[in-house]
């Protein structure tokens, strides 16, 4: 019985000093996702997307891979999050292992972390409904691929015009790199649209205005239910809290296969020894894991002009300095942010001043300008939302009061003339008086 408790005690007592480590991979100084779960419907997966799983762990990824229907699947134990990132490559999976399910998965996002999900011609509700919740729909058709006649791969066989070399890529530096993608990327999956109710979901690789979503093995009896430019290959989803989820209809993307193959995209005389692909899902990656993109504000500073310390209160027309630092995470350190859209608000309702900030382009952002004249409480709020940037939102508060009654000038220059028209009225009347009293 005492041996039975002693080891009780032992269990416990470990349990809570491996808590900490848990929580230290992914921090405000360390934004980089560290440790991912990777599901997989066939373990076969690991080596046929190996290209893919080893650019992460040559980055200093940790990639924990499991089965979807392992029995012991968690995303947290006591209350903490055992995963900085969730990889699903598990089209098919109709249910996960464990206490992993749907609201698991979006409890994760909610929490600020990253998934990509992919899928396939395979996949089930369960992945469709986690696509649906993050903004992007599949088409219902379970049987439908996305087929282009004039943008598909050349290939030695005719095939079903179901292999679609696109170069719709967004252009976007944050979200795929500075150096253009080349070659075209190789999709071979199902094409899905996104919510219009929903503005937090872009895409990132689209169809062609000729693309179109069916099963290439029926006669078309009716215009397709997603047609054209409407369709998206692969989309991202940046939630409020800055999470980030990718979206891809195709798992075949990521695999060694399309990452190696050669390209020719028909029409086109140029044929790519190697497709865009790599490059492709190693960029994109680079940013759902907030390896770039991401940024963070210090040193919000303000002032009057000629001091150092910040007041506690301002008052109406004094000459204020506003200072913040902005810095980007580049995967492996912090660098200044350069960029010329930075703004502050000094706030009361509504901004009684916007003001766009300078750059020192070392990071630093400051401006200066003059207290309105209006009292009240006031604030400095700088709200930054720009395309694959994490959003900053910053506020301070501070009150502004009047002028009090020994802070005005003596003679009020505006005023000279009321005090012309009240000793002029003086005058007049002590000349009438005089004129009156003596006259005749």
């Amino acid at each position: 019985m005492r041996n039975s408790k002693l080891f009780r005690l032992i269990i416990f007592f470990s349990s809570i000093s491996f808590l900490p480590i848990l929580t230290l991979s992914f921090s405000a100084e360390n934004p980089t996702d560290r440790r991912i779960l990777v599901l997989l419907d066939d373990v076969s997966l690991k080596s046929s997307h190996s290209i893919f799983f080893n650019s992460l762990q040559t980055r200093g990824f940790d990639l924990d891979f499991k089965l979807a229907d392992d029995p012991k699947l968690a995303l947290q134990r006591y209350g903490q999050y055992l995963y900085d990132g969730l990889i699903l490559f598990a089209p098919t999976a109709e249910r996960f292992g464990g206490s992993l399910d749907l609201a698991a998965v979006l409890n994760f996002v909610d929490s600020g972390r990253d998934v990509i999900v992919a899928a396939d011609s395979n996949a089930s509700d369960l992945i469709r409904n986690i696509a649906a919740e993050c903004g992007a729909d599949f088409d219902e058709d379970p049987s439908a691929v996305v087929i282009d006649h004039t943008s598909y791969a050349v290939s030695e066989t005719e095939g079903d015009h179901t292999l679609i070399a696109s170069d719709n890529l967004i252009e976007s530096e944050v979200i795929l790199g500075k150096e253009k993608i080349e070659a075209p990327i190789l999709f071979k999956g199902i094409g899905h649209s996104l919510n219009p109710e929903n503005n937090l979901v872009l895409k990132v690789l689209s169809a062609s205005s000729t693309a179109y979503s069916a099963n290439p093995n029926s006669i078309l009896s009716g215009p397709p239910s997603v047609s054209g430019s409407a369709i998206s290959f692969v989309s991202v989803l940046q939630a409020r809290n800055n999470a980030r989820v990718l979206i891809s209809g195709s798992l075949d993307l990521f695999s060694n296969r399309l990452l190696r193959a050669g390209v020719q995209k028909v029409g086109h005389p140029n044929k790519h020894e190697k497709s865009g692909n790599e490059r492709f899902v190693i960029e994109v990656g680079k940013w759902v894991f907030h390896e770039r993109g991401h940024l963070k504000a210090v040193n919000v500073r303000h002032n009057k002009v000629g001091e150092l310390d910040e007041p506690a209160i301002y008052r109406i027309n004094d000459d204020l300095e506003y200072s913040v630092e902005i810095y980007e995470w580049s995967g492996t350190s912090w660098e200044p942010y350069v960029a010329n859209d930075v703004q502050v608000q000094f706030y009361m309702m509504s901004p009684y001043v916007l003001k766009t900030l300078s750059t020192n382009e070392k990071g630093l952002y400051h401006t200066s300008f003059k207290v309105p004249d209006v009292y009240g409480v006031f604030q400095f709020k700088v709200e930054y939302q720009r395309l694959g940037y994490t959003s900053l939102s910053l506020s301070k508060q501070i009150p502004v009061r009047p002028f009090r009654h020994n802070e005005y000038e003596r003679f009020i220059t505006t005023a000279f003339p009321y005090y012309g028209a009240s000793f002029s009225t003086m005058l007049g009347f002590f000349i009438f008086s005089i004129v009156y009293l003596y006259s005749k």
